[in-house]
């Protein structure tokens, strides 16, 4: 009985000892993932911004908007300007036509006055009369359509300045919109709704949750066991000796040196100097940003 006992006891000693070394990790980290501030673009008042921490928002999504009535009628004042000024635009039909009439009634006597003198029924003089007479019509009309298509430019030259202005409004008011910019979960909300707000104010933060990085720590004799594009084992701890694993892919590594960051434990802890690394994987809900991480390389 007493060799039984004393061969169990070593076997239990043996059998921790394996998976004590079993569970021996080459670097340790923390989780960290991509977070956007979100900020205003405008000033005035959040007429409508409707989301909560922890909501699931997709890129493009419209969660709010600041107050546009001031932005709105300064547009249609400038718009009632721009249409004013047009309104002054010559009208180069209608005034052009009254000397096109007198230049085609012009060109027909000067018809008939050729065909009689050339039936020795009408003096030259007669002909050379209609011959001046359509020549100055011409010129009169080609002088008026130079003369009023110059002042046409010049009156739609003027809604230059005023369109311009337009747009600018334009911009104003699409950047009262607040447009969600990713795929995300709203992690901090710093604006209620009601509030004012102005240009540059945070609002919210987010961050996609769906890919997350572990940052890790590793020693300058492990450099040659890592490359970049690798896979490794990740492991989470569940708590009760039980992990969750994942399968990351290393894709940074630092190429300078830092002194061992006092919340992370190396597999070399007599080291003095880490070289950082970040392993990116899919998270399946259950990772956090903050949580521990440990890695084993393959």
């Amino acid at each position: 009985m007493y060799n039984f006992s004393c061969i169990l006891a070593i076997a239990l000693v043996a059998l921790v000892g394996c998976k004590k070394s079993d569970n021996q990790f080459d670097a340790t980290g923390n989780f960290e993932t991509d977070e956007v501030i979100v900020s205003s673009e405008a000033n005035g008042k959040l007429i409508k911004f409707a989301l909560e921490e922890g909501q699931t928002l997709k890129a493009g999504q419209q969660v709010g908007f600041v107050d546009t009535v001031d932005l709105y009628l300064q547009k249609r004042q400038m718009e009632a300007q721009v249409y004013a000024t047009l309104a002054k635009q010559p009208s180069i039909k209608p005034q052009l036509e009254v000397i096109k009439e007198q230049l085609d009634k012009a060109e027909f006597e000067q018809k008939r006055a050729a065909a009689l003198v050339a039936e020795n029924a009408l003096r030259t003089k007669d002909l050379d009369d209609w011959n001046s007479q359509v020549e100055l019509l011409k010129r009169q009309y080609i002088a008026e359509a130079s003369t009023l298509n110059i002042s046409k430019r010049s009156i739609i030259s003027e809604t230059t300045p005023l369109g311009f202005q337009i747009k600018v409004l334009e911009d104003q008011l699409r950047k009262c919109k607040i447009i969600n910019p990713i795929n995300g979960v709203v992690l901090t909300k710093y604006a209620l709704q009601d509030e004012m707000t102005m240009n540059s104010k945070p609002l919210y933060k987010i961050a996609n949750l769906d890919t997350m990085t572990l940052r890790a720590y590793i020693t300058d004799n492990q450099l040659s066991l890592l490359k970049l594009g690798q896979t490794v084992k990740v492991f989470v701890d569940k708590g009760a000796e039980n992990y969750a694993n994942y399968t990351g892919i290393v894709r940074w590594i630092s190429d300078k040196s830092e002194f061992t960051p006092k919340t992370i434990q190396t597999k070399d802890e007599r080291a003095n100097l880490v070289y950082a690394i970040k392993i990116k994987l899919k998270n399946d809900g259950f990772i956090k940003i903050g949580m521990y991480g440990e890695v084993k390389f393959q």
